[in-house]
């Protein structure tokens, strides 16, 4: 089995790694919400999903 083990001086840096993943994670959500809520896209969306509701029930 192949272990990975970080030196006390890295786990810090780890650490900071995942926060910042962390916080663009959150960022993409808050502008992926935005954008799914704008006017267009909804349209988009709803016509979509229509269009394949049609297409299965035919």
């Amino acid at each position: 089995m192949n272990t990975f083990t970080t030196s006390s001086s890295e786990r810090g840096a780890v650490t900071a790694e995942y926060a910042i993943a962390t916080v663009a994670a959150a960022a993409f959500a808050g502008l992926l919400a935005i954008v799914l809520k704008s006017g267009s896209v909804q349209g988009l969306l709803s016509g979509l999903i229509s269009s394949a509701l049609s297409v299965a029930v035919q």
